[in-house]
């Protein structure tokens, strides 16, 4: 596939992508309220934060449509809260102009975000969205913490300042395909050791591809925990927010095999796409501003593929 398609998300997987044809879904939609991309009809620009759940379910069910029976969908999302349109409302000390520039325009005279809920609430949407979807027929198999050690600062005085978002990993069966080698990290105890052989577990267990698990060969590995902490790095473009390809590439690997395609239906500045093309993938995607496909593209022509296919057994 190896293409990335302009325009409307659900339009451009719906006319260009095949049934079935994606093994895995990589990512991080906008989130509501947040940032002004500039483009008519971009998603995170509803005027309710049902609007927004409701946005997510109908993209999602484009995913579904495209995923194979045994895919997974990852999907990060962040959290905000009821505030004049994050600081840049109407009665704050910010200008105009960074309310064009960064958060979505507001009417004259528009208070809260959403009406519906007190101020200052966190609105809860990463989970609302993940619950929509799970009442959709996805499998909800798991939320990650993404921990940023080097958060954005807040101004704020009466609450902690927020250092993770949200990625759950979504399914459309109960078993799907799971390469476990890819999820492993360093365990607290050292291969070879005393204390190692005494934690060798001998079981008849399977995981989710019917292999039994090597336990009894103690590597100094383990399964990877659910708090992923992970730095945010700086990109030199245009977009505003992109996560780092190290967070992306054990999702990949785990969900997909040398040669499948990479599904990233907000592509943005191509983070997964290039993620894909290192590890001997394909990838497909759709983006509706022209500045930020031209700027994937970009990127994307200046990743190489890894010399090794190290998960190609």
């Amino acid at each position: 596939m190896n293409q990335i398609f302009l325009g409307d998300t659900i339009e451009q997987m719906r006319a260009n992508i095949p049934d079935a044809s994606v093994q895995c879904c990589v990512t991080s939609p906008p989130y509501w309220g947040l940032r002004d991309y500039g483009m008519d009809g971009q998603i995170g620009s509803e005027s309710t934060p049902g609007e927004f759940v409701a946005k997510m379910t109908a993209v999602f069910e484009e995913v579904w449509r495209c995923l194979s029976d045994d895919g997974v969908a990852w999907v990060n999302l962040g959290d905000s809260w009821n505030a004049y349109n994050g600081g840049a409302g109407p009665s704050s000390s910010i200008s105009s102009g960074a309310q064009t520039r960064e958060r979505p325009r507001l009417e004259s005279g528009f208070g809260l975000r959403a009406k519906c809920w007190k101020p200052k609430e966190i609105l809860g949407l990463p989970w609302r969205v993940a619950f929509a979807l799970q009442d959709a027929g996805w499998y909800l198999r798991q939320c990650i913490i993404w921990h940023k050690p080097n958060p954005m600062p807040e101004s704020v005085k009466d609450r902690c300042t927020n250092a993770h978002e949200y990625i759950f990993l979504l399914a459309k069966q109960e078993r799907y395909f799971w390469n476990p080698e890819a999820m492993q990290e360093d365990g607290v105890i050292e291969a070879g050791t005393r204390a190692a052989k005494g934690s060798q577990v001998r079981s008849e267990l399977k995981d989710v591809n019917g292999r039994p698990p090597e336990y009894w060969e103690y590597t100094g590995k383990r399964n990877r925990r659910s708090v992923w902490t992970v730095p945010t790095r700086p990109f030199p473009g245009q977009h505003f927010a992109t996560f780092p390809m190290s967070l992306i590439e054990p999702m990949i690997l785990a969900s997909s095999r040398p040669g499948d395609i990479i599904l990233d239906p907000f592509m943005g500045s191509g983070t997964t796409a290039c993620a894909a093309k290192k590890h001997h993938r394909q990838y497909a995607g759709c983006e509706l501003n022209p500045a930020y496909l031209q700027m994937a593209k970009d990127r994307i022509a200046n990743e190489q593929p890894l010399l090794f296919m190290e998960d190609a057994a």
